[in-house]
């Protein structure tokens, strides 16, 4: 449903994004994960056809997003982060206003307003003017407003913020009810919700996608491996991180707390068996084991992995105009600079 090749945006010596390759199908959600200024809105403005890349080209449902914009407008819904209501509008003459302009008559058009009214859940404020719905709200019918023409494809930028945790709770699911025929890209600075939804993610950086794939993946190629968390008490507690850290299955040791004879440590797996091995140590030492528990690497530490300053300056090359990077091409799984 998306395939971009090359996208690039420059503003004179400022380069936005540099030479953004990936695709998105129809079935799945793809999730654009990068901190503040790592490209995410400019590459949502571009597949919308808000901004024409400085190099590249994609292609929506299809249709060239330069050379038909037209026919790519009419198949995407789309929630820009800046909300697109007019205010003096009541909820329902947003959407029917919006439907309209999409070409909805009709019984058709009733249809789809009442379908985004209940899925977004603005039954009670139906006939509320949009300057006095709270920000959730605002949120939802800005939502609904990309959804009222049944689109192909959803591009939402971070379409949670301002919700309460059962609105959030609501979207997400909401959002993956819609996936199952369409093709979604999101963007969120939520771990938690790109985790949560995403079954792809685009991990960007500095203008540029540093990794791409399934949360397993990413974990794969940035090297992040399960920890192991130890809380123990007794005579021995000081002598946890040495004892553990020296373990064969044991890699690198973090001190969480230690105090008033106990020690909490947190400790980065190299083999398999790490768990069994810590709680023997901690019985032959005849500690007491307030939590021993195992968790495979987080999406933070994926994230922290490939967004630190220091994997990007090593494996991103120079951004060149024009120039293609690793990642580009038929293999979109791939770890990108």
């Amino acid at each position: 449903m998306i395939e971009a090749r090359g996208l690039s945006m420059r503003y004179g010596a400022v380069t936005a994004l540099a030479d953004a390759t990936f695709e998105a199908k129809k079935g799945e959600v793809v999730g654009l994960l990068g901190p503040n200024g790592a490209g995410k809105t400019t590459t949502m403005r571009i597949l919308t056809t808000f901004q024409i890349p400085s190099a590249g080209s994609a292609t929506v449902a299809g249709f060239d997003i330069v050379a038909h914009p037209l026919e790519v407008r009419r198949r995407i819904g789309y929630l820009p982060e800046s909300l697109p209501l007019y205010l003096s509008m009541e909820v329902r003459e947003c959407l029917r206003f919006v439907g309209r302009a999409r070409g909805l008559r009709g019984r058709e058009l009733k249809e789809r307003v009442d379908w985004v009214v209940a899925k977004c859940g603005l039954e009670r404020m139906f006939r509320t003017p949009a300057l006095q719905l709270s920000k959730g709200y605002r949120q939802r019918t800005a939502l609904a407003q990309a959804l009222v023409h049944d689109p192909d494809v959803v591009i939402l930028d971070e379409p949670t913020t301002g919700l309460d945790p059962h609105q959030i709770l609501e979207i997400r699911a909401l959002i993956k009810e819609l996936a199952a025929e369409r093709c979604i890209v999101l963007s969120t600075h939520i771990l938690q919700e790109a985790e949560a939804l995403a079954d792809r993610l685009l991990v960007m950086s500095r203008g540029r996608i540093v990794g791409k794939g399934t949360p397993d993946e990413l974990r794969a190629k940035t090297g992040v491996r399960p920890r192991v968390r130890v809380h123990v008490a007794g005579d021995r507690a000081g002598e946890a991180a040495g004892a553990l850290g020296a373990l064969p299955q044991a890699d690198a040791v973090t001190v969480l707390e230690a105090r008033d004879g106990a020690a909490l440590l947190e400790i980065e797996e190299a083999a398999d068996g790490l768990l069994a091995a810590a709680g023997a140590w901690a019985k032959e030492a005849a500690l007491t084991v307030r939590e021993l528990s195992r968790r495979e690497g987080g999406l933070q530490d994926v994230f922290m992995a490939l967004t630190s300053s220091d994997w990007t300056r090593e494996s991103a090359p120079a951004i060149t105009p024009g120039a293609a990077t690793a990642g580009d091409g038929a293999n979109t799984d791939e770890v990108a600079a």
